[in-house]
């Protein structure tokens, strides 16, 4: 499940809406998805997976880490299922840009300007979106990380990396609400999550947990 949420995380924020989207130009962006709307509607797809992974792993990662602490651990699952919750409703917005594309009356209605405008926008309302449910999935994470290190279970340091990413996760969603004009700089801190994660992924998929 890890490594089904990984995977469709990246492939349809980086490999299909990163290769869609252009930043800045609205009617490159429109060609762009009207000339893939396979891939478009691709990119709904792994979100919708990644999210129903997410439910079910917020409820596994609870069973597991229950002998330790169980109201952290049920902390914990809230705060993802929490996420799941806001990026399954962000969906829609997501969704909106197939309608407005897609459906007669309402390209028809606006004017070519207007229609890309507000495509934009309801990209960047998505895009914006993620960022919203990061803040859950940050006191998730950092949860989780302390359950990790106090659990005999895993290396502590697999703990250690989840609460790090954590921190990028909620420094990273503030400053994109509150102090957008710094957001690209920091956009490069996101590299510590996708190590933590990838490494506990490969723990729990290779090595597992430890029995005694």
């Amino acid at each position: 499940l890890y490594l089904v949420i990984i995977v469709c995380g990246i492939s349809s924020e980086a490999f299909i809406r990163g290769s869609l989207i252009e930043t800045g130009d609205a009617s490159a962006t429109v060609s762009n998805i009207l000339a893939s709307g396979g891939l478009f509607r691709l990119g709904f797809l792994a979100d919708s997976i990644m999210l129903l992974s997410d439910v079910a792993i917020a409820i596994l990662f609870y069973i597991l880490l229950k002998p330790v602490s169980k109201n952290l651990a049920l902390t914990a699952a809230a705060f993802r299922l929490t996420q799941a919750a806001v990026l399954s409703v962000n969906l829609l917005n997501y969704y909106a840009v197939m309608l407005l594309l897609n459906n007669e009356s309402y390209s028809s209605a606006l004017e070519g300007d207007q229609l890309h405008t507000l495509v934009m926008l309801f990209l960047d309302l998505h895009s914006h979106g993620y960022d919203l449910g990061l803040l859950f999935f940050g006191i998730s994470s950092l949860v989780l990380g302390y359950l990790v290190i106090k659990a005999r279970y895993f290396p502590a340091v697999l703990g250690y990396g989840l609460i790090a990413a954590a921190v990028v996760y909620l420094a990273g969603s503030y400053i994109r609400f509150l102090f957008p004009e710094y957001a690209p700089a920091f956009s490069a801190m996101y590299v510590i999550p996708l190590v933590a994660e990838l490494a506990f992924c490969l723990w729990l998929l290779v090595i597992g947990v430890r029995k005694s």
